[in-house]
């Protein structure tokens, strides 16, 4: 049975989250693991000129792409995160816009030479229909990359995530999480001439990796 979204309760979650996870010291920073300073950077991008984050989340990366002046657009479901980036962010030029990713790249006409996610929508959107609205929203050979925790042994497809804490009011969203080689075929299936998943190991023996996605648009 598919993944049942409610998205006005996914929205009041990340609404939830983007009050706690928001520092208003922050500083641009990019990097595709939750390990600071381990893994690649934006050179997985290539050297775009007009990028789309989706689930952008704080906008750290997408304001460290636009102080390098590149054109940076970033989706976010939460209205509360997108006020708080928009405002933090202004003086980077990087633009952040509230709405529902399918949404947004259904309705939008805008191409770009990049689409990533970093631990965003790209891990909690059905990819069978994201997928294919990224590859229309990308440039000729424009690139989509996305990282996120690497599915847990046995536990494939969508899984459910209750807000943390497991007591008070039932917020949850649904995460998708596979094999490198099963996110390899979901992205030629959606179009895509080439695509490389792998697992970045943790810094640290033993502790979570991160699994990163690279693909490019016919």
């Amino acid at each position: 049975m598919p993944a049942q979204h409610d998205i006005a309760a996914e929205t009041e979650l990340w609404d939830t989250f983007a009050a706690s996870a928001f520092k208003d010291d922050a500083e641009p920073s990019f990097c595709w693991t939750q390990y600071a300073g381990h893994g690649p950077g934006p050179e997985l991008l290539g050297n775009p000129r007009s990028v789309l984050e989706i689930g952008c989340g704080t906008g750290r990366a997408l304001a460290y792409l636009a102080q390098s002046g590149i054109s940076a657009r970033g989706v976010d479901l939460s209205p509360v995160m997108v006020k708080k980036t928009t405002a933090k962010w202004a003086s980077t030029r990087a633009e952040f816009v509230c709405s529902e990713v399918l949404q947004y790249l259904s309705e939008q006409e805008q191409t770009y030479d990049a689409v990533y996610s970093i631990f965003g929508a790209a891990w909690f959107t059905d990819p069978s229909r994201l997928f294919p609205l990224v590859r229309r929203r990308l440039r000729p050979g424009g690139v989509f990359v996305f990282s996120q925790p690497p599915a847990i042994p046995g536990a494939y497809g969508p899984q459910g995530m209750y807000k943390g804490g497991f007591a008070g009011k039932a917020m949850f969203a649904y995460r998708y999480s596979y094999r490198p080689a099963v996110w390899e075929r979901l992205l030629a299936r959606a179009g895509f001439t080439m695509a490389d998943a792998q697992v970045i190991d943790a810094p640290q023996p033993g502790h979570i990796g991160t699994l990163l996605v690279c693909a490019v648009g016919p």
